[in-house]
């Protein structure tokens, strides 16, 4: 197991440590959905990924608010958590807005 902070684990033997890292794994589901109906709806990829990104950002937000007003952990804690569950999908959508122009 490698441990990060008491919150942020990157690989859990017991699976309650995991929540990051599926919130991280839905960012990616919801670029994916966004993308989706994009192709479905014949509007632009490049205007999907700019869709996702203000979805995401609330998203992310919202999980942070659970964890301070429900798990108990204060805004310092929870901030750096924030920072990575919102930069990882949002610089892969960054990179797929650039590759599509």
């Amino acid at each position: 197991m490698v441990v990060i902070d008491r919150k942020f684990t990157i690989l859990s033997h017991t699976g309650k440590t995991m929540h990051t890292l599926l919130v991280i794994l839905g960012g990616f589901a919801l670029l994916a959905l966004c993308l989706l109906i994009a192709r479905l709806t014949g509007a632009s990829r490049r205007k999907a990924v700019l869709v996702f990104l203000p979805l995401w950002l609330i998203g992310a937000a919202i999980n942070m608010w659970v964890g301070v007003s429900t798990a108990g952990y204060s805004v310092a804690d929870e901030f750096p958590i924030f920072l990575v569950i919102f930069a990882v999908p949002a610089v892969v959508a960054g990179l797929l807005y650039r590759k599509l122009r």
